[in-house]
């Protein structure tokens, strides 16, 4: 079963912001390998049409999960953003075997800190229970805390929307694509 939240949100902003939640660990790599034992268990978007979230309610609903992704990815506006785009294109390809182009990226630097920025810009917290540790939200996912997990994927998209209307976006670094 795929967990689902909808919200209507001003966003007034061309194309759509996309941010997974993750299970797994990364592997030594430099490129797209790094991603291969990291599986989405929450693809959450935000664009002109509102805020959804879809999350799966376990492991088993997982290959679901999967599968409504890249039939929304197919709908979604362009241009696609994220922060730290890396991570995103690393693990869809990984999970979808093919590539994902993200026009937009919106950290300053790679490896450039969420919770730094949200800081420095005075960005709300949006009621995020892991306060941008992204950790926490796949340990509480593991433990079936999922609405909690929806609602920390819920702050980051705002964040990231705020991140985008207050700065805008710089071209993503490139990644290496490893099958």
């Amino acid at each position: 079963m795929v967990v689902e939240h909808n919200e209507e949100v001003e966003s007034d902003f061309k194309g759509t912001i996309i941010d997974l939640e993750t299970i797994g660990s990364f592997i030594p790599g430099t490129g797209s390998e790094q991603y291969k034992k990291i599986i989405p268990v929450i693809f959450g978007f935000i664009n002109k049409e509102g805020l959804k979230i879809k999350c799966a309610k376990n492991h088993d609903s997982i290959p679901k999960l999967r599968k409504e992704s890249e039939d929304i990815l197919e709908s979604l506006d362009r241009p696609f953003y994220a922060f730290n785009s890396l991570f995103e294109r690393g693990v869809l390809f990984n999970q979808l075997g093919r590539e994902i182009k993200f026009e937009g990226e919106l950290n300053k630097f790679t490896f450039e800190s969420k919770k730094s920025v949200v800081e420095s810009l005075n960005i709300p917290n949006y009621d995020d229970p892991f306060n941008d540790k992204g950790l926490l939200c796949m340990h509480a996912w593991m433990n079936g805390e999922i609405k909690r997990a929806m609602l920390h994927n819920r702050s980051c998209l705002l964040k990231e929307k705020d991140i985008l209307l207050r700065r805008g976006f710089r071209m993503p670094d490139e990644l290496k694509l490893i099958k």
